[in-house]
């Protein structure tokens, strides 16, 4: 969830001087904007994968502390609970073997945490929500020890007045619960997507990510259980949403978790605007930087996480550069099932950046999001309506129109032949048989009843086999 801060409790005139100094870093931006100051090239991509560390019986351990201490990795970071934690990979120029390079990358951080876990008698497991974790787990005890977290919290309960969080979700069962601090939010892990973008095409690509969000979130759905409910097929979905929300009503304009209010025009300098007259500051942590280092815009674009996030970084050369952020996919349910996921991504991206008509212009941006709502409950299930303005059946619509589509993308990109077919042969065969993370967990469960231990153990066992999830057997 963001950089480490060092304060957690802020005075009003911490606020007024971080707003002061938001707005002046919001005004250099659109100067670099204006003068078109960002790093172009080609398309960059990049990674995040958030796992649970588990005991012996695959139940939450709260232990990432000892396991990072073991790795002593830059790339392994906590998360929000200490029971989980953050694997990142280096940013590959997305062509040639950039994928399987990712993979690569991301099975050695994986392989030497895992070494680590077994050291202390632990493994680690992706899934978008672990079936095992019980909401007696999700309490501040079990909160990382990092300033920010801490003042995340208390600045989302200061936001609504002490009011507890109503968790409400209502899919196949209905869950409804409270809970008295952000800690829901730790129910959830991602795979976060990054892409690079030259900034002439950023808006584009900020758009074709809010149109693929819904196709993407049925594809990858992972997350059909929580506290042992049968929920939507991506469950995390609504979690995330109202694990920090600050809202008190039905009608929240402040949501902080969110699909967004409407796609980019001209630039994403649009998203940094709204960032400012939209959302109250949470954070007001002071920093010495240079105001070109946007210390204080990054920082408060680190506490609204819109499911597709701009984001402004800086290369080796201490250029700053464009980012989008896709966060609607969910950690595993294989290693391979997680790249062939990214490849599909990124090679849809490549062609809608570059489609004309621009495809915002034949989807209305309601339309977008009741598909991507509408996906993440029913997942394959779900009807939505495409650029046509038809409706259709979202595994349809992946089979006939969206995976050819990325087979496109991913030659023009120039990626190498052998990664296009083993990940494309991949997303066709879990396309064929149905069979995606949160199909397999729902079929296990029909065949061997509710018992959500049994179900996590032999999910954790075939995702060790490192086979994908449609040759998983029930």
């Amino acid at each position: 969830m963001g950089q480490e801060i060092q304060h957690s409790r802020f005075r009003k005139q911490d606020f007024a001087e971080f707003e002061a100094r938001l707005r002046r870093e919001t005004a250099l931006l659109e100067e670099y904007f204006r003068q078109r100051r960002f790093a172009g090239g080609p398309l960059v991509a990049g990674f995040e994968m958030e796992a649970w560390l588990v005991n012996h019986l695959n139940r939450p351990l709260p232990e990432n502390d000892r396991l990072l201490a073991r790795v002593d990795s830059g790339l392994v970071t906590p998360e929000l609970a200490r029971f989980n934690v953050e694997l990142n990979g280096a940013p590959q120029e997305l062509t040639g073997r950039a994928l399987s390079a990712m993979q690569a990358e991301f099975e050695d951080t994986w392989r030497r945490c895992n070494e680590a876990a077994r050291e202390m008698g632990a493994a680690l497991v992706l899934a978008g929500i672990l079936p095992t974790v019980q909401e007696h787990e999700l309490v501040l005890a079990n909160m990382s020890a990092m300033t920010r977290y801490r003042a995340l919290n208390e600045q989302i309960r200061r936001l609504r007045k002490g009011a507890p969080l109503a968790l409400d979700i209502r899919g196949r069962e209905h869950l409804k619960t409270w809970q008295e601090d952000v800690m829901l939010e730790s129910a959830a892990t991602s795979f976060q997507l990054h892409l690079q973008v030259d900034p002439q095409r950023a808006a584009r690509a900020y758009n074709a990510a809010v149109i693929l969000s819904a196709p993407m979130v049925a594809l990858c759905a992972n997350s059909p259980y929580l506290f042992g409910y049968d929920l939507w097929d991506e469950t995390r979905i609504p979690v995330f949403e109202q694990a920090v929300s600050v809202c008190t009503d039905e009608e929240c304009r402040d949501a902080r978790v969110t699909f967004g209010t409407a796609y980019v025009r001209d630039s994403l300098m649009e998203c940094f605007v709204e960032n400012l007259e939209r959302y109250p500051v949470l954070l007001p942590e002071i920093l010495d930087d240079d105001p070109a280092r946007f210390s204080h815009l990054r920082l408060h674009n680190g506490t609204i996480w819109r499911w597709n996030r701009p984001l402004v970084g800086f290369d080796e050369n201490g250029r700053p550069h464009l980012r989008i952020e896709h966060r609607v996919v969910p950690a595993g349910p294989s290693i391979v099932d997680g790249f062939a996921n990214a490849a599909v991504f990124f090679g849809l991206m490549a062609k809608l950046m570059a489609a004309s008509p621009p495809p915002e212009s034949r989807l209305p941006f309601a339309t977008a999001r009741e598909n991507f709502y509408a996906a993440a409950r029913d997942g394959f299930g779900a009807t939505v309506r495409w650029l046509d303005g038809g409706k259709t059946n979202v595994r349809a619509l992946w089979q006939q129109t969206l995976l050819p589509l990325a087979a496109q993308g991913l030659r023009e990109l120039e990626i190498d032949g052998a990664d296009r077919e083993r990940y494309l042969d991949i997303v066709d065969a879990r396309l064929r048989t149905g069979r995606n993370g949160a199909a397999w967990q729902r079929a296990f469960v029909a065949r061997n009843g509710r018992d959500m231990q049994a179900l996590t153990e032999a999910y954790h066992e075939r995702q060790r086999s490192g086979r994908p999830v449609h040759e998983w057997e029930v």
